[in-house]
């Protein structure tokens, strides 16, 4: 099935939503191309990567990843991680105000 389709499958059990469904296929399935457009933390990736002044929609992070929307999984983790820094940035610039 295609990634879309395993997505459309799975939520249709009660309780299982499109996150919980993109982080199995990340994480479970090794899909290769899935965009979890919902999590906040790809949103801030692309935010930041982007230089977007708000957090991107679904519509738009689909858009800028075209270029390398196969490789979305992997780009994924980027993203976080673009997040994740961000986010220790944060913390380390506000520890050094004291």
């Amino acid at each position: 099935m295609s990634t879309e389709k395993v997505t459309a499958h799975l939520t249709q059990i009660k309780g299982v939503g499109v996150w919980t469904v993109h982080m199995l296929q990340i994480f479970t399935l090794g899909r290769p191309d899935v965009l979890p457009v919902g999590d906040l933390g790809i949103q801030k990736g692309f935010q930041i990567l982007y230089k977007l002044k708000s957090l991107p929609t679904p519509k738009d992070m689909e858009r800028l990843a075209k270029p390398w929307r196969e490789h979305a999984s992997v780009a994924s983790w980027y993203l976080w991680r673009v997040a994740d820094e961000a986010k220790i940035k944060v913390i380390k610039k506000g520890s050094n105000k004291k």
